[in-house]
């Protein structure tokens, strides 16, 4: 039993950085139409970013408290995150809106490339590990381990969803959203800027990536030019799961995900005799995809148009 809630916990912790991330692709799709195939590597950009802060700071203010450090390596990716988002939907979108769907989707991966290329560049081909400056120490959960650092990503997390469903629901800009999502033609006509939405939902996808790249940075310990493709394509395949473009279904699905992955990496030794271990876990968000995608091509959520971001 206890196997099974320390799984559990380690579910919530990387469903909640997978939806964060799902948030930005289904945002983008809700708006667009487009699968914006970059955004796992804002997350790349995100994490980096916050390394550097980080090394910064253990040499200039070592006496911070870890948690302050880690809040202001946060604070410190979202402008950069969003900056490089809104460029990227300028410059390589902006122009393609009315193009076929090939085009775009063709452009994204190109801008994926190119920013692995220019990280690469940057801060070099080897993993750069992340400094750890949160306590060690784990709280103790019904015989299950949760560190503080991850106690701290639940609650960040939590925070952002929630923010994002208040800005989305009680705003003008939220409500904007949500009409350009129903239809760009009548929210023009209706006095919705369409170019400041498309930004603004850009903008927030950036600073939800930033988040999750700078957390899962902490949790993991590591940092590297390519990490975002498979946390990219594991958030697009959860957003996928909850209902593409249903902003509450990219978080159902994210943390869904997380809870199959973590769990299926727990148990799928036993369930198979020791043939399978543990570091197959990457299959699972992919057969999910597989699955959803033929059985249920609209997700768990569906895609009900009211609620499109």
């Amino acid at each position: 039993m206890e196997t099974f809630f320390q799984q559990i916990i380690n579910g919530l912790v990387l469903g909640c950085m997978y939806a964060l991330v799902a948030l930005g692709y289904t945002m983008v799709y809700g708006v667009l139409n487009l699968i914006n195939f970059a955004h796992g590597d804002v997350l790349m950009i995100g994490v980096m970013v916050g390394v550097t802060i980080l090394k910064f700071l253990q040499t200039a203010a070592p006496d911070l408290p870890g948690i302050v450090k880690l809040g202001i390596a946060i604070v410190g990716a979202i402008p950069i995150c969003v900056i490089v988002n809104i460029i990227i939907e300028r410059v390589a979108y902006r122009r393609l809106r009315n193009a076929p769907r090939l085009a775009p989707l063709i452009t994204a991966i190109g801008v994926s490339i190119l920013l692995q290329t220019f990280a690469m560049m940057i801060w070099g081909r080897s993993p750069i590990p992340f400094p750890q400056v949160m306590p060690t120490e784990s709280f103790n959960i019904a015989g299950a381990l949760i560190s503080q650092t991850q106690v701290m990503l639940l609650v960040l997390a939590t925070a952002a969803m929630v923010g994002l469903v208040l800005l989305i629901e009680r705003t003008r800009m939220g409500r904007a959203m949500r009409a350009t999502a129903d239809n760009p033609r009548i929210a023009g006509l209706m006095g919705v800027d369409s170019n400041k939405v498309i930004v603004m939902t850009f903008a927030i996808g950036a600073a939800l990536a930033a988040v999750a790249g700078v957390m899962w940075g902490a949790n993991y310990s590591s940092a590297q030019f390519a990490m975002g493709f498979v946390p990219g394509l594991k958030a697009f395949s959860a957003a996928v799961l909850g209902g593409i473009g249903n902003i509450y279904g990219a978080m159902v699905g994210g943390i869904l995900l997380g809870l199959i992955e973590s769990l299926g990496a727990g148990y799928i030794g036993d369930l198979t005799g020791g043939f399978l271990g543990s570091h197959y876990q990457d299959i699972f968000a992919f057969v999910v995809l597989i699955i959803v995608l033929t059985l249920r091509p609209s997700g768990i959520m569906g895609e009900r148009v009211a609620d499109r971001a």
